[in-house]
């Protein structure tokens, strides 16, 4: 029943959108599914290390470290606030930019889905606090927390699959220049609310 009520909360927690939703539906939008797909690869490989760190107690050495845990929220902003900018750059032209990475082809999607995750401590707060809720009495915590984050990443990834699969097949519409280029605008600003929030946000 534990398993039920786990797998329901990470469909909840996917369906609210956040920053991995707004890279995976830029990286959609921009080069297709396969873009989309790799980013998404990229943000769970991120979501699956912080769950097993979690599992471990790796996490708390981050947790108990301020500094550590402020460079962290720093360089997550930035990241953020760069990809907007380049976002809303992008948005002025009419011919597609170079991605934020230089890195070839989904490869590049791939690192900025799972650049973005591990830079973001929320992430890592998020898996201390949501995975134990869900570890039954009198089970092996470390293994059913490792457990539990394979879970939640399965659960993203149909998630993600299916909101991937759902904007593809409306690309004809989202791939006119003009919706592009708001669509642009939206992810440019979007993202840098973000990584403002995060820079601004205490621990």
């Amino acid at each position: 029943m534990y398993l039920v009520a786990f797998i329901g909360a990470c469909l909840l927690v996917a369906m609210v959108p956040g920053v991995s939703t707004a890279i995976i539906l830029r990286q959609t939008l921009r080069a297709g599914r396969g873009s989309g797909l790799a980013a998404t690869l990229g943000n769970e490989s991120g979501i699956l290390l912080w769950g097993l760190a979690a599992a471990f107690g790796l996490s708390a050495l981050l947790l108990a470290s301020q500094a550590a845990y402020d460079l962290m929220r720093v360089v997550g902003a930035i990241v953020l606030v760069v990809m907007g900018a380049q976002a809303l750059w992008q948005a002025r032209k009419d011919r597609p930019a170079a991605e934020p990475l230089a890195v070839p082809g989904r490869g590049r999607s791939y690192l900025v889905g799972l650049g973005t995750c591990l830079a973001n401590p929320k992430a890592a707060v998020f898996a201390m606090s949501f995975l134990p809720q869900f570890v039954p009495q009198g089970q092996n915590i470390p293994l059913t927390l490792a457990v539990l984050a394979v879970v939640w990443v399965l659960v993203d990834l149909l998630w993600y699959a299916a909101l991937i699969w759902a904007v593809a097949t409306a690309k004809a519409f989202f791939g006119r220049p003009e919706v592009r280029r708001r669509l642009e605008r939206v992810s440019g600003v979007v993202l840098i609310g973000f990584g403002i929030r995060l820079v601004l946000e205490a621990k």
